[in-house]
């Protein structure tokens, strides 16, 4: 059957710098592929290795949506050519080309898959990109390739022809036919089938991770037919579906978060980690809930080194691949609930659901408390012990206690905890003194709910133990119940990791005040888990780390605890260098917290010791880790202000061009109410530029005036030249002379005067009519949301019909004005306009919100008369210099 074929790299003819052709050996949403040098020589050329020889059935490339190769021609080789021998171009067998599309009915935005169906046997291809599609994008004349796949045979796979044969015989005594449509798309039945896990399209827009695990269930599903199992294998297609769904969305997500960190919104990739993280736990604990996830599925494809892509399922190529790291999970506190995958009643079946809801059991609608016997299940089969423990709870009497129940549930289970080995007796040994052998065996059970049954056992002994019990047995009795709690602390299952906390904080807030032991016995407890707990921050898991950070949190305040100032000083000891991510940050969070809890004084937390561990931090690898310590740098200042600054180095230009330290300072700016760098570089900036604009204002008006200056100077000389005129010149102009003085216009009638008000200035020249426009004219106005000269006559229409915010205007019926959207129904509700006049009847001004006479002229009179309006703004600047002003002087008609 064709799958999916391994290859690496073995050369390329150039690339982009972060865009190596070792980019196509990874499949994933985020992946960028291989791009070829700016401006490079065509053609381009990358030859790929497969891990074994085969008979390449499928070639499918996904090409970038505008760096474009008009056409890519494929070759195959049996063995690497040997390029300094002679005719090494006979080595490669040309199999053909693909030409692609230019993308313009996309406008270069959508990605071409292309699928290339071969029969070709080698261990050698080679991919040879001619010149690039010309579009406005690719402005170096660049090609790329996203990503390849290759999908094939292996070329000694001796068995086909058997196999096909065989199927072809069994197929003939049950009566198919090769072409039968109820066999289409069955591989069970066809020899070329190709799995739909082995298109590039799956691990193009799954997650990594998810389709790890939708392959391995995938085998499993394979497994499970192959031996009838096929309710199994029904739970598991169903299981694959969701999944599918499942690994779209996170992928989605990926790439969603990855553009935010590109664009530097940080705040949105973090939101979108924080989705990520709590969906994949989610979905991940209903895995486990039915038994579909184990350790062997949860290793992350995370930062994989550039290998080959392998599969592992292939009937004859399996070799021994290095087995994926198993990285840390990615999460926060106080992650926020997002849709999970959920269990439905009646059949196994996990779908997306808008809403948290419960969990509910796989029951059979007969029997609602049915009998398992696990030991005649299949092990694949067999109930997790969470549900067995459900069931035992199901039919236990109200009145039952804990005891009860727990030992209801060991009794429904067959068998007894394993004994405890040589080592385990050895280490165990004072715990073994006190507490019994049987106890401390089911605490070292390899069974989970035995351990917590062993933890709920030692809880109730402890709450039962009498106030006039010795001392010494008391103690000795503590502190073998801390060493079985500090044991559960590192367990991996979850319950088991949340029973050993509800125990340590019994013996911590009830067992050790009970008995009135002494300060010694609490600080025993806390030092010996504390460790332990603060190790268990750096989990893998988002839930452990959460639930270990706040219980160390919740565990600071005890009041037995408080006062021993033991857990700040673990919380202040300096970050390691090797140390994980999740352990760093958890140890920065709860020292913030606790800060705020506890404060510095009497509390273990001093100036001195946060702020050398603070400073320290600000040195970390960790993006987080380090905004983190400038948090809590800047909390401390707001408490000790001075003091504070004897850990930092001075505030200089040189420390200042460290980020951090800018930071830092900035804020300590903001706290004092002292402008900060940038808002100082603000106000200057805002200065320059008001005085440039005054600066360039005055020179308007200077040149305004030289203007009128020149006119004057042309004016009379003019009048000088008009003197020495001949006498004929003059009877001339004497005829002339009564035109001019009866009035009638000549064609220099409109120079130097205003269309709209009718002023008349030698002032009005080009520049200093747009000058009056802009500021002095009565008649117009300055839009103050667009910035545009208007007439005020047509300010309304301009807001409603031009106005570049004529979207966020609507009409009154009542008043016939521009009014905001959103204040529309307001004005309307509360009738406070004044009701407007038809336009054959009055004007309405937009400015004063009055009815006056119509017509042109009246506009003039309301708005240039002293009696007229008193919302015109460049009337009330005019009237307040009237003093200064001549009678007759500005208006002439």
């Amino acid at each position: 059957m064709p799958h999916k074929i391994g290859f690496v790299v073995v050369s390329s003819s150039g690339h982009e710098d972060g865009f190596s052709a070792r980019e196509l050996m990874i499949h994933a949403p985020t992946v960028s592929g291989w791009r070829s040098p700016r401006f490079c020589q065509f053609p381009q050329e990358i030859v790929l290795q497969m891990v074994e020889r085969c008979r390449i059935r499928k070639l499918q490339l996904l090409a970038h949506q505008y760096m474009i190769s008009s056409k890519i021609e494929f070759y195959i080789s049996e063995s690497l050519p040997e390029y300094f021998a002679p005719y090494q171009a006979e080595r490669f067998r040309r199999l053909g080309y693909v030409s692609l599309c230019d993308n313009e009915k996309t406008g270069c935005k959508a990605r071409e898959l292309k699928s290339v169906y071969v029969d070709a046997v080698g261990q050698f291809l080679k991919l040879i990109f001619h010149q690039n599609h010309v579009n406005k994008y690719n402005i170096y004349n660049q090609v790329a390739l996203v990503a390849i796949n290759i999908i094939g045979d292996p070329a000694d796979f001796s068995d086909e022809s058997n196999t096909a044969s065989r199927e072809k015989l069994i197929d003939h005594y049950l009566g198919h036919n090769s072409e039968d449509p109820a066999l289409e798309g069955t591989y069970a039945r066809k020899s070329d089938y190709i799995s739909p896990l082995d298109d590039l399209a799956f691990d193009m827009y799954q997650d990594p991770e998810v389709a790890q695990i939708i392959r391995k269930l995938d085998e499993r599903k394979r497994e499970a037919v192959q031996k009838e199992r096929y309710d199994y294998a029904k739970k598991l297609k169903q299981a694959i579906a969701d999944l599918q769904k499942v690994g779209e969305r996170l992928g989605r997500y990926e790439v969603e978060k990855r553009c935010a960190v590109e664009k530097e919104d940080y705040d949105l990739a973090k939101e979108k980690k924080q989705q990520m993280e709590q969906y994949r736990a989610e979905v991940y604990e209903q895995l486990e809930l039915h038994s579909l996830l184990d350790a062997e599925l949860m290793r992350r494809p995370f930062d994989l080194p550039l290998q080959p892509l392998a599969r592992s399922g292939s009937p004859c190529h399996q070799k021994p691949m290095p087995s994926l790291p198993q990285l840390e999970e990615r999460g926060t506190e106080n992650q926020f609930a997002e849709p999970f995958l959920q269990e439905k009643p009646s059949s196994y079946s996990l779908t997306i659901s808008p809403q948290h809801s419960a969990v509910d059991p796989l029951l059979p609608a007969t029997d609602p408390h049915p009998k398992i016997n696990a030991e005649s299940l299949p092990y694949d089969e067999r109930p997790l012990p969470a549900i067995r423990k459900h069931y035992g709870e199901a039919v236990v009497e109200p009145e039952m206690s804990n005891a009860d129940i727990s030992d209801a549930r060991r009794g429904g289970m067959l068998g007894e905890p394993e004994p405890l080995t040589e080592k385990a007796l050895r280490e165990a040994s004072s715990a073994i003194d006190v507490l019994g052998e049987t106890l401390v065996a089911e605490a070292y059970c390899k069974t989970w709910s035995y351990r917590e049954d062993a933890l709920l056992a030692l809880s109730k002994k402890l709450m039962e133990m009498p106030v006039g019990t010795p001392k010494e047995d008391l103690k000795n009795t503590l502190r073998a119940s801390v060493f079985l709690v500090r044991r559960a602390i590192k367990d991996i299952v979850t319950s088991v990791f949340q029973a050993s906390l509800k125990l340590l904080k019994m013996i911590i807030t009830q067992y050790i005040p009970k008995h009135k032991l002494s300060k010694l016995e609490t600080a025993h407890c806390v030092e010996r888990t504390i460790p332990v707990l603060l190790t268990r921050t750096g989990d893998s898991s988002a839930r452990l780390r959460v639930t270990a950070a706040n219980f160390i949190q919740e565990m600071a305040l005890f009041k037995e605890v408080k006062s021993l100032q033991i857990i700040p000083s673990y919380l202040v000891q300096p970050l390691k260098a090797n140390s994980s991510v999740h352990l760093a940050m958890s140890q920065m969070g709860l020292l913030a917290r606790l800060l705020k809890d506890l404060g510095t004084g009497s509390s273990g937390f001093t100036i001195d010791n946060v702020m050398k561990f603070s400073v320290s931090a600000l040195e970390h690898r960790v993006y987080e880790v380090r905004e983190t310590a400038v948090r809590i740098i800047l909390d401390m200042y707001r408490q000790h202000q001075a003091s504070i600054l004897e850990y930092l180095p001075p505030d200089d230009s040189n420390t200042r061009r460290n980020i951090l330290y800018k930071t830092i300072f900035e804020g300590f700016a903001k706290i004092d109410g002292r402008a900060t760098d940038a808002e100082m570089r603000a106000r200057r900036k805002a200065a320059t530029e008001e005085a440039e604009k005054q600066k360039k204002e005055e020179i308007k008006a200077l040149q305004g005036q030289l203007a009128a200056l020149k006119e004057i100077q042309a004016e009379v000389q003019e009048k000088e030249s008009d003197a020495v005129k001949p006498k004929n010149q003059d009877i001339q102009g004497g005829k002339a002379a009564p035109a001019e003085a009866l009035g009638i216009p000549d064609e220099h009638y409109l120079d130097n005067l205003c269309i709209f008000c009718g002023e008349r200035s030698e002032s009005f020249t080009e520049e200093g009519l747009d000058l009056h426009y802009w500021k002095h004219c009565l008649m117009l106005t300055r839009c103050d949301h667009c910035k545009q000269v208007v007439e005020i006559s047509s300010l309304t229409e301009h807001l409603l019909t031009e106005c570049d915010k004529k979207d966020g205007f609507g009409k009154c019926y009542r008043c016939s004005e521009a009014v905001f959207k959103e204040e529309l129904p307001r004005h309307i509700k509360h009738k406070d306009c004044n009701p407007a006049k038809p336009e054959k009847l009055a004007n309405r001004c937009p400015l004063c919100h009055e009815n006056f006479s119509p017509g042109e002229e009246a506009w003039k009179a309301h708005l240039m008369g002293p009696a007229g309006c008193t919302m015109n703004l460049r009337k009330t600047h005019i009237l307040q210099k009237a003093p200064a002003l001549q009678p007759g002087e500005g208006q002439r008609r």
